[in-house]
Order: structure tokens, then C-alpha cells, then sequence
């Protein structure tokens, strides 16, 4: 069948092949026993001429079966075993085995061309494999006829058994002759070898492999296999294949194993994923090999899981570099170091291998130990350490004990940060941000920073023009703000204006980001009673950009990123403080009325998933709620008149229309925040059955305004009654755990229960008895006092009066 390996007729053929092509064989050629051309004939006492080989048997075979020593032919016995070679027949035979083999090779010669039928090619080639089989000697024959090119030709044969057959015949015709090899490396015909390790077919892709073993036992070849494009990825990926077979891969591996012998080819493994022999370079090579393959390791681009690897096997070896005084060795090994730094795996494990110290030291060296630019490579390296997790607190990094966390190593940070370029001060600002990452490190650094006075020098790199240095500024400050944001504050709302700078990047017209995020941190980790700092807000218009920029992210109009949730939580932080501070300034509240901030929280609790966002905008409805009563309208009542004076039995009392029920007076959403107007009190019920306790604690609190002493607390129960607002309350006191919602919800409770139809309903409901006398029993003495008058209105506790004052 076309395009078949199956060779069964090959011997056949060259058998027509060799009958075809040689001068006629002669008798006194053939051995009797072996019925073979004779190679080294020999004859007997007798006369008799056989082939050594074959009669050196025979005489072993009489001597094991213990018969008479006899002559095969005439059967007679012989009385020696003594042979005497026969030079004349073995140099006519060899002249006559020369003359046919010249005339064989003519022949092949001539059939080893693409005009020959494939019959031919391939009785070529046998005869070549046998001639090279044959003898050693015959190869050199075979390389001066110029032969082995013609083979190469034959692999763009297309017939496939040709195809095959060429890369068997190579195969055979290098094997332990360097003279045949050093011919492959002429020309293209390694490429062309290594163009069957991508066949479709396994056959030839086997053989493929088998004779580019052969030709990478040779120096001089693997320099020429490396250089041949693709070539070792390709063997790369073959000792990783599932799908190949095993033959393929093992012989693929010993190519790899060869090719070693020469540099750029372990480079090329290595940028392929076969990092080992550069490391063991590495790990094992003369000075002038170490430094060549640190050099390169730094350019690579690594997986993390090839960073943790590289790590663990050359890592010490690259610290011991670093810390040498030959400056080229260690600008290599700084820059291997900060390739396999940037994984948190890897960061660990060479914390473990001690780098910390070295870095430490290069850093804060003067000039003359350490140029700038290699500086700045050892601070990227220290911020990627920094983010590994590592137990910072207590790994020591100078001679007295001194930590990263110290105060004398953070304050010799801060001071390289002051006399450095962008370059260097982005680096050693981001290795502050990953030491402040941790709450635990954050508070040493924080302290250090106050200790220092440079809260302002940090402050003012929000102004910087370089991205990346504003970025790691801002992170930082982000990551202190909890800590110091009194000092913030300060420097925000001092004369240099970095609050403008800060709200450049908030404003920013694009995708929410994580520098946006964080600057908004910054502003709303800002105690909220801050009202200084609210009001310079008002006064520079931020807040209409707070409240713009959320009205975008709610209605879609921004690009959606990752950041879009810390970005908003954020904004609803920021905003929220406004709400904090209504008492302290008149345009507070205009401005609340004004951008109806009131209807914003009602629809941000519905921001489902942002807890921190339900949790915010409920306290901040709380807090507007609780100036509803202040800023109600109360209606004017009409004068009753003479008669009503002196008569009031004879006056009408006025029916009051548009009246809030709660409030008493004229309300709205927009002007006075009223909880009754809009979806708020729908939506904070509905919040009552989150499962984050603090949003459940604050949507306890604003509803709650509707209950208080300075409303109308009864008209408060019905409204909760109308919407449904009672057993959701109920379920917090039997559900929620914490000590603040239990507190908050037995007093909501209470205020409920004095409303009888809702006291007389409690009372056959023992979950809630029982809830309220467990806080009875185990709150505190506010909360023991309000249970105490809940469990009287469902008389579980006689109405003794006097034991309690009179609470509100």
C-alpha cells in the first residue's frame, strides 16, 4: 500500500539488487559449511578450504557432542585441528568483493536521485546500510564517494518509506565515525533532521530522534543542533510530552543532556523551561560560567512556580555573590535575586536563606560599597521581600538586632527616601507599603514615621509627576491612615494643598483604579468628626465630586475593574461624613438638601455584595434621620378666636392635613431627611435579615430614629407596623449574638411593647420572653434596666413601681 513502512520484501530486493549489479560468484568463493562468501578462508590437513568462522564451529561441535574429529566434506578424520589461512583466495576474494562494491556504489550513486523509482532508492540505501554494517573501514568509503549528502537529499523524498529508510541510513553511517559527523554539520542538513521532530508520523519522528542523538555525541554538532531555530524547544517539549513515547523521550532527554556541553544552548533550555543545567552551572561552574549564568537568569522571565524552584536551588549561591566584592558578580546575582523575588513563595524562601541582612547593608552603604543603580535594584528586591509574609518583627537585619520594623532602619529608610532620586524613592516607598501591609508592622512603622516628623515629606509625593512614585505614596498613606490620621488630617488641610492633589486622582475620568481606591481610603479613614476637614471639602467643592462620582458607578456610566468596590466603598465613606457634622455648619445641611443625599444612601442600600457600602449609607441615614425633628415644619395653628378663648368647649379643634406622622410637622426625603418619605425604611427592614451583623447593627439604628423620645414614638410603632418592620425586629433579638445588636434590639424591642396589641401578641410568643429575660439576667445595667420594663409590658415582671427610676 502507498505510503507503508512495511519493508518485509526489503532482503528480496537487494537480493535482485546484488544479482543484478556484481560480477558472477565463483565456487571456490562459497565455504561449504556456511554456503557463504568466504571472509578469512583457512585450509585443513586435507586440503579442504572452508571459512575460519564457520569450521572453528564445526571442530567445537565435535568436541561438545564427543564425535571423532572429521572432515565436514569428505567425512574423514582428521588427526589436527591445525588451519593454514589462504592468503591467495582471501586477496582474490577481497578483490573481487572491491570490484563489486565499486560497481555497487556506482550504481547507488546513480539511483540516489530524485528521477529514480522508489525501488531503487531504497535497494540504495540498504546496500549503503549494509556496506557501513559490514565493516567500520567501509564508512570512509562511503564518506569519499560523497554519498552521505545524496542520503540527505533523500529525506525530501516523497515517499515515506524513502524518507525513513535516508534517516536509518544516516543513523548507521555516523554512528561511531566523528569523520561522517563533522559532514552533517555542513550546510542546512541538521535543520533538515530537525524538521522530522515535528512530523506527523511517529516513525520517522523516532528516527529522527535516534540520529540527532548520534550527531550531539559530537561537540562541534551540538553547537550546531543549538543553533538550528526551534530545535531545542521542540526536544524540550518532547521530555515533557504525555503523548509521545518513551522511546522518543528518553532519546529527546540524552540530546538535552549532550547539548549541554555548549553555553547558549543552556541558555536557550533555560529560556525554554529547562532550567536545571543553568543552575547546576551555577551552582558548580568556574567564577567566569557563575557570573555568565546569573546574568542570564536575570533576564529570564519565570512562572512563580519556576521562582520557588530557582529559590530553593541556587538561592543561597546568588546571596553569597551579593555579598562579594566583585561588582560585576553582584550586579548579576541583584539582578537574578530580583527576578526570583517577585513571588511571594520565592520571597519567602530566600528570607529563610538569609537575604535580608545583605540587602540591608548594600542600601544603606555609601556609594563607594554599592552604586545607585544596583540601589535600587536591592530595593526592588526588598519591596518583593517585603510582601512574603515573613515574620518581619523578629528576623534580625543588623549588627545590634535591629529589625525592618525598628525605628533606626525606618528612619534610615525615610532619610534615603529624602536623598534619592524617583527611581530608587518609588522602590523604598513600596517597601514601606508592603511593611505597613500587616497590621502588626504597620504600627511600628507609623510610630517611627510620627518619631521622625515626616508624615508631611510623605504627603507631598501625592504631587508627584511619576505614576508609579504617586502610586506607592498614596498606598502607603492608605495603609497609615488608620493609624495616623490626625497627622493626615493636618498636613491634608494645611496650606500645601495635597487634598487637591488627592482628589485629582479620585476624579480621575477613568475605569476605577487602584490608586483611586486608596486615595479615597485615605480621606475617609480621616476621623469623621473631623469637621475641619469636611468643611474644606465643602468650601473646594469635593464632595459634589464624591457624589458625582458615585451617581457614575451606580448608573454603569464608569468602566468596571476590580477596584470599582473599595473605589465606592470609599466614595460612600467620604460622603458619609457630612452627616456627622450637621449641627456644626448651616451648609451642611443646605448641601445635604441640595445633592439630596438622603435619596443617594436609600438607593446605595441597595449596593447587594458591597457590605461596607449598606453598612455606611444606613449610619449615615441615622444620622440625617435624627435632624428630621429639627427640621420638620411645624404648621401654624389658627387662633381659636373670642369665644374659644373663653369657651373652649365651643371651639373645633383644627384638623391638621400633610402632616408627618412621626414628626409631627411637614417632611421630605430631600429637605428635612425623613425616613417615612422614599424606599429607606423598606430597604433598612429588608437589611434586618443580612448576614454581616454590623450592616443588621446599622439598619437597627436608623430605624430606630423613628422611636425615639423626641418623636412620636407610637405613630413610629404603627409606620413599622405597616410595613412589616415588627417580626424582623423580634428576629434580631432572637437570632443576632453580638453584645451591641442585643443591646440595640432589646431596646427596640421595649419601645414596641408599649403598643398593646403588640405587648399582647409578645406575650404568647415564649422565643421572645425568654430572649428578654436572658438579657435581663446577663446584660448590662442599661440593658437589664430597659428589659426589665419590656418583660413588664407582657407581665412576666409585676409593675412594682420605684424599683427602677423612671427611664426615657
Amino acid at each position: 500500500m502507498a505510503g507503508s513502512y512495511d519493508l518485509g520484501s526489503e532482503s528480496d530486493d537487494n537480493f535482485q539488487y546484488e544479482r543484478q549489479h556484481i560480477e558472477p560468484t565463483y565456487d571456490a568463493f562459497i565455504c561449504p559449511l556456511s554456503k557463504q562468501i568466504m571472509k578469512d578462508p583457512v585450509t585443513l590437513e586435507n586440503g579442504q578450504t572452508f571459512a575460519r568462522e564457520a569450521i572453528e564451529k564445526w571442530f567445537n561441535e565435535c568436541k561438545e557432542n564427543g564425535r571423532k574429529l572429521v572432515c565436514p566434506l569428505t567425512l574423514r578424520e582428521l588427526k589436527t585441528t591445525d588451519m593454514n589461512p589462504s592468503i591467495a583466495l582471501r586477496n582474490t576474494i577481497e578483490e573481487w568483493n572491491a570490484r563489486n562494491e565499486a560497481v555497487q556504489l556506482d550504481f547507488t550513486r546513480k539511483s540516489l536521485t530524485p528521477s529514480s523509482s522508489e525501488t531503487d532508492v531504497l535497494q540504495a540505501l540498504r546496500f549503503i546500510q549494509q556496506l557501513a554494517t559490514k565493516n567500520v573501514s567501509n564508512k570512509h568509503i562511503i564518506r569519499n564517494a560523497e554519498l552521505i549528502p545524496m542520503i540527505v537529499d533523500m529525506l525530501k523524498n516523497t515517499s515515506r518509506k524513502v524518507r525513513f529508510r535516508a534517516l536509518e541510513t544516516l543513523r548507521i553511517v555516523v554512528e561511531d565515525d566523528n569523520d561522517n559527523k563533522e559532514i552533517m554539520a555542513e550546510g542546512d542538513k541538521v535543520r533538515t533532521i530537525v524538521k522530522f521532530l515535528n512530523h506527523e508520523q511517529s516513525k520517522e519522528r523516532e528516527e529522527a530522534v535516534s540520529l540527532l542523538y548520534e550527531l550531539s555525541k559530537s561537540e562541534s554538532l551540538c553547537e550546531k543542533i543549538g543553533s538550528v531555530n526551534g530545535a531545542i524547544l521542540i526536544l524540550v517539549g518532547m521530555t515533557s510530552s504525555n503523548s509521545e513515547n518513551l522511546l522518543i523521550v528518553e532519546k529527546a532527554d540524552k540530546i538535552l543532556e549532550n547539548l549541554e556541553k555548549n553555553e547558549n544552548n543552556v541558555r536557550q533550555m533555560a529560556e525554554n523551561g529547562r532550567l536545571q543545567p543553568l543552575l547546576t552551572l551555577l551552582l558548580g561552574g568556574s567564577p567566569e560560567i557563575k557570573l555568565s549564568m546569573a546574568s542570564y537568569l536575570g533576564e529570564l522571565a519565570l512562572s512563580n512556580d519556576v521562582k520557588v524552584f530557582v529559590a530553593r536551588t541556587v538561592g543561597s549561591s546568588l546571596i553569597d555573590l551579593i555579598k562579594t566584592n566583585d561588582m560585576q558578580a553582584r550586579e548579576a546575582a541583584l539582578k537574578a535575586l530580583n527576578q526570583v523575588s517577585s513571588c511571594e513563595s520565592s520571597a519567602k524562601v530566600l528570607v529563610d536563606d538569609g537575604i535580608l541582612s545583605p540587602l540591608v547593608q548594600d542600601l544603606f552603604a555609601g556609594p563607594n560599597r554599592l552604586p545607585m543603580r544596583l540601589k535600587e535594584v536591592s530595593a526592588t528586591i526588598l519591596a518583593n521581600i517585603v510582601n512574603s509574609n515573613s515574620d518581619f518583627v523578629s528576623i534580625p537585619v543588623g549588627p545590634d538586632h535591629e529589625t525592618l520594623v525598628s525605628e533606626g532602619i525606618i528612619h534610615n529608610l525615610l532619610q534615603l527616601i529624602s536623598n534619592t532620586g524617583p527611581s530608587i524613592e518609588c522602590k523604598l516607598l513600596q517597601v514601606l507599603v508592603g511593611l505597613t501591609n500587616s497590621p502588626a508592622t504597620a504600627i511600628a512603622v507609623a510610630a517611627a514615621i510620627k518619631s521622625l516628623g515626616a508624615t508631611g515629606s510623605l504627603v507631598q509625593f501625592i504631587e508627584a509627576p511619576q505614576k508609579d512614585l504617586r502610586m506607592a505614596s498614596i498606598k502607603l498613606l492608605q495603609n497609615l491612615s488608620t493609624h495616623m490620621g490626625q497627622e493626615l488630617a493636618d498636613c491634608l488641610c494645611g496650606p500645601s494643598g495635597q487634598l487637591s492633589s488627592l482628589f485629582k486622582v479620585i476624579a480621575e475620568d477613568i475605569a476605577s483604579t487602584e490608586e483611586q481606591a486608596a486615595a479615597i481610603a485615605i480621606v475617609a479613614d480621616v476621623h469623621e468628626m473631623d469637621a475641619r476637614l469636611t468643611r474644606q471639602m465643602i468650601d473646594d467643592g469635593y464632595f459634589g465630586i464624591v457624589v458625582s462620582r458615585i451617581k457614575m458607578i451606580r448608573q454603569g456610566e464608569t468602566r468596571r475593574s476590580r477596584f470599582v468596590t473599595p473605589y465606592l466603598e470609599g466614595l460612600a465613606r467620604v460622603l458619609s461624613r457630612i452627616t456627622f457634622v450637621l449641627t456644626d455648619d448651616p451648609k451642611f445641611i443646605s448641601f445635604c438638601r441640595d445633592h439630596d443625599l438622603a435619596g443617594i444612601f436609600t438607593e446605595l442600600l441597595q449596593a447587594n455584595g458591597v457590605d461596607n457600602v449598606q453598612m455606611v449609607s444606613a449610619l449615615a441615614l441615622e444620622n440625617l434621620s435624627q435632624e428630621s425633628k429639627k427640621l420638620t415644619i411645624l404648621p401654624e395653628v389658627p387662633s381659636p378666636g373670642f369665644c374659644g378663648l373663653v369657651f373652649p368647649c365651643l371651639s373645633n379643634q383644627p384638623v391638621m392635613t400633610g402632616v408627618c406622622r412621626v414628626h409631627g410637622g411637614t417632611c421630605t426625603q430631600r429637605d428635612t431627611f425623613c425616613l417615612i418619605e422614599g424606599q429607606a425604611l423598606a430597604r433598612l427592614v429588608a437589611l434586618l435579615d443580612h448576614t454581616n451583623d454590623k450592616v443588621v447593627e446599622a439598619s437597627l439604628a436608623a430605624l430606630s430614629t423613628l422611636l425615639d423620645d423626641t418623636v412620636n414614638i407610637e405613630e413610629g410603632v404603627s409606620v413599622l407596623c405597616e410595613i412589616e418592620g415588627i417580626k424582623p425586629i423580634l428576629d434580631v433579638l432572637l437570632e443576632k449574638q453580638t453584645e451591641t445588636l442585643k443591646r440595640r434590639a432589646v431596646w427596640m424591642v421595649e419601645r414596641l411593647l408599649r403598643t398593646e396589641d403588640i405587648a399582647y401578641e409578645v406575650s404568647g410568643d415564649p422565643k421572645v420572653t425568654t430572649a428578654l429575660v436572658d438579657a435581663f439576667r446577663h446584660g448590662d445595667y442599661r440593658t437589664r434596666q430597659i428589659a426589665e420594663r419590656a418583660l413588664k409590658h407582657v407581665d412576666k415582671i409585676p409593675n412594682f413601681s420605684g424599683i427602677f427610676p423612671k427611664m426615657g
